[in-house]
């Protein structure tokens, strides 16, 4: 039998707390009698977010294979916050026969209704208590980020005290003369390489990297401004290092489109799309020799396990195969139906043109509250309108781009065969992209076997 642990947050990293789970867990499989296989942990992982939870996964594999015939778990919202992972649970222990599934609090029989029913009131007792948490800590964000309030825990920022509002010296210079060459024109390895030579590192004490660099240019905070979903919302409690100007300047010149970026991923159709199995995270395009493959990159810039690659090439073709015919099924034609895609192009653009005129908006906002127009409780409500405006609508016309790119394609797939090598790169990410929100990659079941081992990947579709 198996026993499951999870637990959402992990804040010292010792995992007191699913080793106190799996020693009860253990201390009831020990009354029952019941001889435990193996330990199944998620440590630091919410069941809410939706995550991939490599333990969880490869004790669903085990139950699906027949190696496991019970489950013992301290309370059944440490295996499920979600409804939908509930019913998939239910479907794979009713499929391989498990139907003991212990709590220390009772036994739940999935194969029966009245237990099915009970695990169901649980899931949705489960859900309903992370979606009111989530909503009680979205509000206090929301009041912190509207008072200019400095976001509390965490490790504190470049430049700043533990406060996060008292500037350091030292790192506030350092920041002035990064702002200063970059706006000159200097590149972002450039100051990467005389932040090493420099022997300035990051608050953690580590080598700086261009896109950690990059993110700290971006940061409204070292303008004096309170960041809220990754956007500056409001004047912030502290003095800004640099000008709200120079702020604004580096915004416009660091999320250039026309900048160049890491050509390598051109290459690859899955890139970005592709998720490891054991630790969730997205997996790299590396090259190794001439053969492309998609890996697990573990290291400073990256933080995935490094215990996860697959051949690039074997892999794309699968997709391309599974997206063609998931074109024609019946799923995707439900999807769209009822979609109106007479005027789409105008909506498109209307939406793109309010889009420009928002952000525009927003930037002469940003100037007036800098030369003293506007005081911060004007700033604070204009700043809230616009952006409301702006997220509802590339929310819209992220859903009528996504659309556009399967335009003449649904149910139309063999037409699409014969033409997918002409189309260029772009075209074939933004199809694959339109149907598949990312791809799982599990370890290979058969070690040393060529070719792609289809059981290696699962696609998630598009709702």
């Amino acid at each position: 039998m198996a026993v499951y642990a999870r637990i959402s947050q992990d804040r010292d990293g010792e995992g007191l707390g699913v080793r106190r789970q799996v020693a009860d867990c253990r201390a009831e499989a020990d009354r029952l009698g019941w001889a435990v296989a193996e330990e199944y942990v998620d440590d630091d992982v919410s069941a809410f977010s939706g995550k991939v939870r490599p333990a969880y996964e490869r004790m669903l594999e085990d139950l699906r294979a027949g190696r496991r015939d019970a489950v013992i778990v301290w309370h059944m919202d440490r295996l499920h916050r979600r409804p939908v992972e509930l019913e998939q649970f239910a479907d794979t222990c009713q499929r391989a026969g498990v139907n003991d599934v212990r709590t220390l609090h009772g036994s739940i029989d999935l194969a029966s209704g009245d237990g099915l029913l009970m695990a169901r009131l649980l899931a949705a007792v489960a859900a309903n208590e992370s979606h009111s948490k989530q909503r009680r800590g979205q509000r206090k964000m929301a009041e912190l980020a509207d008072a200019g309030s400095p976001h509390g825990g965490g490790t504190r920022p470049f430049g700043f005290e533990a406060d996060k509002v008292t500037h350091r010296p030292d790192e506030a210079e350092v920041i002035r003369v990064l702002a200063a060459r970059a706006l000159a024109g200097e590149s972002l390895t450039s100051l990467s390489r005389w932040l090493d030579d420099s022997d300035v590192r990051t608050v953690m004490g580590k080598p700086w990297r261009t896109p950690t660099l990059r993110q700290l240019l971006l940061t409204p905070r070292i303008y004096g401004m309170r960041a809220h979903h990754g956007v500056a919302h409001a004047p912030g409690t502290w003095e800004p290092i640099i000008s709200a100007a120079d702020g604004e300047r580096l915004r416009v010149l660091l999320t250039d489109p026309t900048r160049r970026t890491n050509g390598t991923a051109r290459r690859y159709l899955l890139s970005g799309l592709c998720r490891c199995s054991r630790c969730g995270s997205v997996m790299a395009s590396v090259p190794r020799g001439e053969v492309r493959r998609y890996l697990c990159r573990s290291g400073t810039d990256f933080g995935g396990c490094g215990r996860m690659a697959i051949t690039a090439a074997p892999l794309e073709a699968w997709v391309v195969e599974a997206v063609l015919y998931r074109l024609d099924s019946p799923a995707m034609t439900q999807a769209l139906t009822g979609a109106d895609s007479e005027g789409q192009d105008g909506e498109a653009a209307r939406l793109a043109a309010a889009l420009r005129a928002d952000r525009d908006r927003l930037d002469e906002l940003a100037a007036m509250w800098a030369d003293g127009e506007i005081d911060r409780e004007g700033h604070r409500k204009a700043r809230a309108r616009i952006e409301s405006r702006v997220t509802a609508a590339q929310a819209d016309l992220n859903r009528l781009t996504r659309r556009s790119a399967l335009d003449g394609l649904v149910g139309n797939s063999e037409d699409l065969r014969q033409r997918w090598e002409s189309l260029n790169l772009t075209r074939q990410v933004a199809i694959v992209k339109a149907v598949i929100d990312h791809l799982v990659i599990s370890p290979a079941t058969v070690p040393g076997r060529k070719g792609l081992d289809p059981a290696r990947v699962q696609p998630i579709w598009r709702a």
